[in-house]
């Protein structure tokens, strides 16, 4: 841990968490005024000061940030300084709070940690009806969710630095749902977050709203009324700042399809978040690729042998770090995209609409769970390689052999190009 991570001055507590500080003067919740225009002064630059830079409002722009998603285990200050990160991002499930109080839930709990050490923070709100019908406004059983959400909201409202209302809706939610029961469910959340959020902090708060995320937005099919409803309702609502996207995809230019939608149909003013984006499919398209021929030989591979079965073996038993690096950085399908973190990240920043985006950090539990040729390859993305590497002699985390160096330096180079 960086030694004055403990006592952070003010100053010093904006230049960490990208303007979580002066968010106050953003969250008007009466007004028309967008994030750009919040009123109030600033300790930070203009956009164009590169990343982590704020707005004169106080908004974050150009942040790269940490996911952990739902599995916040070993994500750690530790883990977020040495990748020289000063924003992290989790998803709750709100079922969790059926059985636990907000603050013992582990993402909440992790996130308001952070958020006291000075941490930006950005907390998705997860609603699992992949098999139920969405509760929709004025019934009993949105009454059922409201409860559950005011949980979240008394944990978490004013402490963490942003609040998106949905993780993934349209993959959340039943396929014949989507096109009816969706919006009106949603629109009815956010009217509850901001009603509260008025109720609660006036408009002095610090925690701002997006909408997100919007999923397969590469896909013609997935760009739908239903979609350009959401996006319409976010550019009709002033308390809303934005939209997430996560853009998982097989080529960098596919990426482009999400802003290409998302940005013309919100206020010039909004921003947009990409709190999840990867080449995943990209990854599942050689997962069941023969390991490269020189990594074979030199470690007794059996020729032939597909890259899942030699990563699930990994898993079960890990390997020196030399080894991983060997097995990835002699594989032309990954050493063709090694540059996809820092280009992503470029284009994103390239719009000028940028506020955070945020990248895997450790490999979970989940991801080395039933590994076979049909497992999505998530862990190919991590920045560590903790679940199919050892640790070095002195401690230290195995390391993705293209994307971590690039991670670090992407905190300081410019933000614009």
């Amino acid at each position: 841990m960086a030694p004055d991570r403990r006592r952070l001055t003010r100053r010093r507590f904006l230049g960490f968490a990208g303007g979580a500080g002066l968010v106050l003067a953003g969250c008007d919740s009466g007004g028309d005024a967008g994030p750009a225009d919040g009123g109030g002064g600033s300790a930070g630059g203009t956009p164009g000061d590169g990343p982590g830079a704020e707005d004169p409002g106080g908004a974050p722009r150009d942040v790269l940030g940490v996911n952990f998603n739902e599995q916040p285990g070993g994500t750690t200050p530790a883990v977020l300084d040495d990748l020289h990160a000063k924003w992290v991002r989790g998803f709750v499930p709100l079922t969790d709070l059926d059985t636990m109080p907000a603050v013992r839930q582990p993402v909440i709990s992790t996130l308001l940690s952070f958020a006291g050490k000075g941490y930006g923070t950005v907390l998705s709100l997860k609603f699992p009806h992949q098999n139920t019908p969405l509760p929709q406004p004025g019934t009993g059983a949105m009454d059922a969710e409201l409860t559950r959400l005011d949980k979240v909201l008394d944990a978490a409202l004013g402490k963490v630095d942003i609040l998106v209302v949905g993780n993934e809706p349209f993959l959340e939610t039943r396929a014949q749902d989507r096109a009816t029961l969706l919006n009106p469910f949603y629109e009815g959340v956010a009217a509850h977050v901001i009603a509260e959020r008025k109720k609660r902090f006036g408009s002095d708060c610090r925690t701002r709203l997006y909408m997100g995320a919007l999923n397969r937005l590469d896909d013609p099919a997935w760009r739908t009324p239903a979609v350009n409803g959401w996006l319409a309702y976010v550019k009709a609502t002033p308390e809303i700042e934005g939209v997430d996207i996560h853009p998982h995809v097989s080529g960098i230019e596919e990426a482009e399809a999400f802003t290409n939608h998302v940005l013309p149909r919100i206020r010039s003013d909004q921003l947009f978040l990409a709190t999840e984006f990867s080449l995943v499919h990209w990854w599942r398209q050689h997962w069941r690729d023969p390991v490269p021929a020189v990594y074979a030989n030199r470690y007794g591979v059996p020729a032939g042998t597909p890259v899942w079965k030699e990563v699930r073996n990994a898993a079960a038993r890990p390997v020196p770090q030399q080894r991983w690096h060997d097995l990835l950085m002699n594989s032309p399908w990954f050493t063709s995209r090694q540059d996809y973190l820092t280009d992503q990240v470029r284009r994103f920043r390239a719009t000028g609409r940028l506020a955070v985006a945020t990248y895997g950090g450790l490999q979970g539990p989940a991801m080395v769970r039933g590994i076979g040729p049909k497992k999505m390859p998530w862990l190919l993305n991590s920045l560590h390689a903790n679940r199919v590497a050892k640790p070095s002699p002195e401690g230290e985390l195995a390391r993705n052999p293209a994307f971590f160096d690039d991670f670090r330096a992407l905190q300081s180079s410019p933000g614009r190009k």
